[in-house]
């Protein structure tokens, strides 16, 4: 069972891999309203592991709210405030939390592809195309595409993988329309996310975005950019001066967590029934500076972390 804090004012609902949502005790001034509160919990292979990184919360929420910004033209995001006080983010979790406008979320998770990798590449291997999307012979691990994709899957419950669909099966499950508006919207933010990396020296390889539409508010009835954004956690980041396609690339995110479960040293069978052991130190503090890493790069901000 995920451990949550108790937070005055807000009552837990539920608790996912990473994040902990809460609803308000008592009516809220800002009307139907969720906290979300970013743990340090870290996921890999649909287990969530045992061992925490310390101030990772810290680096999803406040990254999330920096690309919330530079996106806000293009498309409303759900955050209400971030900022502590009555009515704000309870002291406790200051930093690593939103309050945000409840959505009603589309069941699609909206994934843009603009470089080969992971199980895009797995498809492409398998049949030449991600998605249903005809991809060009001859590319490998880390190819640039021609042009970024659209390859949206389908929402998977707590400890089960998301399945890869086409964009007829996303227009067959919530009307050709709403599908898309998904599909232009999440490769409008890649193209303004990818080129903000770029000049950053950072290459956005992927990224998966979740919409929901507005019940109330100033949207009411808008499409809206909910959840987590561009963050470590949901998009791949690659230092562009070691891009080098043909193998798998150097990343800001949780890779290097996957590949020590995945080596000899962890004596973890990822096939097996036991779940992951516990990170060692070293690979905890490493992941933790990849993710502030990767927030000073975007960002060119800095954020003080637990032992770093």
């Amino acid at each position: 069972m995920t451990e949550h804090l108790a937070l005055p004012g807000w009552v837990h609902t539920y608790s996912g891999k990473v994040r902990d949502l809460y609803v308000p005790a008592a009516p809220h001034p800002d009307g139907d309203v969720v906290l979300v509160v970013a743990s340090d919990r870290i996921s890999a292979f649909d287990h969530v592991l045992p061992t925490p990184v310390p101030g990772k919360g810290t680096v999803l929420t406040q990254l999330s709210l920096w690309w919330f910004e530079q996106l806000a033209d293009l498309v409303p995001h759900h955050v209400v405030t971030a900022a502590g006080g009555p009515g704000g983010v309870p002291d406790a979790v200051v930093g690593r939390a939103m309050v945000c406008r409840r959505l009603e979320m589309f069941p699609v998770e909206c994934v843009a592809r603009g470089y080969l990798t992971g199980s895009g590449l797995v498809e492409y291997r398998a049949g030449g195309q991600v998605c249903g999307v005809p991809l060009p012979a001859g590319l490998v691990d880390g190819s640039r595409l021609p042009e970024p994709i659209f390859t949206p899957a389908t929402k998977a419950e707590l400890g089960e993988h998301d399945e890869n669909v086409s964009f007829h099966e996303v227009a067959e499950r919530i009307g050709h329309d709403d599908a898309a508006l998904l599909r232009d919207l999440t490769l409008a933010v890649y193209a303004r996310a990818e080129a903000i990396a770029r000049d950053r020296g950072v290459i956005l390889a992927d990224t998966k975005l979740e919409f929901g539409r507005a019940l109330e508010g100033p949207h009411a009835g808008a499409v809206v950019l909910g959840d987590e954004v561009l963050t470590p956690d949901s998009s791949r980041f690659w230092p562009a001066d070691s891009w080098a396609p043909g193998r798998a690339q150097p990343s800001f995110d949780k890779q290097y967590v996957r590949d020590w479960l995945t080596s000899s040293e962890s004596g973890w069978d990822r096939a097996g029934d036991a779940p992951p052991p516990p990170l060692p130190a070293d690979v905890v503090r490493r992941t933790q500076e990849r993710y502030l890493d990767a927030y000073r790069r975007l960002t060119s901000r800095d954020l003080a972390l637990p032992g770093v």
